[in-house]
């Protein structure tokens, strides 16, 4: 019998936060979010969508009340998930800066929203404020996918096509439930799928990153 030490290498770090203290908020935040739907508040660099409705990018410039009462945990939350993935110290971490952009989303039935990484930042955070019942037709209905191109390189053959976890090649999905986010590398090309259910997933989308005091030479947003 042979001695074998199997290590997975190259892990992907993904986190769900759950934050109750924003939960409280979000009837508020989806309703403020429904009447800034506007045409003037839609982002111009996405095609125009029935289905699909993504705003600028000035989530973190905005002083409503509900807003703020879901994003200072939010990004606490964000930083506690980036800590615990780092090998820097509490005390090293907490020096460090961060600058943040987010938008929102509706997903409106039949909606969906592209598969995409996002640029010059580090993590990505996606939270639910408000989240359809999951699809009785289709188990991925409005799933935050997120795809494993690790394999994309490699030679299939009849023992490496299925590989148990942490191991696995598939993709990985997570479903929104209000309330909480997930984070991830802002690297991972992900997606929102196909909106089976007949009511909007409603999501904060936002593109995070770290910088040291006075660090210089940070690429623009």
């Amino acid at each position: 019998m042979s001695s074998v030490s199997l290590v997975p290498i190259f892990a992907t770090p993904f986190a769900v936060v759950d934050l109750p203290e924003a939960v409280a908020a979000n009837p508020a935040l989806a309703a403020l979010i429904a009447r800034n739907a506007t045409p003037e508040r839609r982002d111009p660099q996405f095609l125009e969508d029935p289905f699909c409705y993504r705003s600028r990018e000035d989530l973190f410039e905005w002083q409503e009340e509900a807003l703020v009462r879901v994003l200072a945990p939010a990004l606490s939350g964000l930083c506690d998930a980036v800590q615990q993935a780092s090998a820097q110290s509490p005390e090293e971490f907490s020096r460090l800066g961060m600058q943040a952009r987010g938008r929102f989303a509706i997903v409106r039935p039949l909606g969906a929203i592209p598969a995409a990484s996002a640029p010059m930042a580090s993590w990505c955070a996606v939270y639910c404020v408000a989240a359809p019942a999951p699809s009785a037709s289709r188990a991925d209905s409005a799933t935050l996918r997120l795809y494993g191109i690790r394999g994309s390189s490699m030679f299939m053959d009849a023992a490496n096509h299925r590989m148990r976890d942490p191991f696995s090649l598939s993709h990985q999905s997570w479903r929104p439930v209000a309330g909480q986010m997930a984070v991830f590398p802002a690297s991972m090309l992900h997606e929102v799928a196909l909106n089976h259910a007949d009511s909007d997933l409603i999501l904060l989308l936002m593109r995070v990153r770290f910088a040291l005091p006075g660090q210089m030479g940070v690429p623009s947003w």
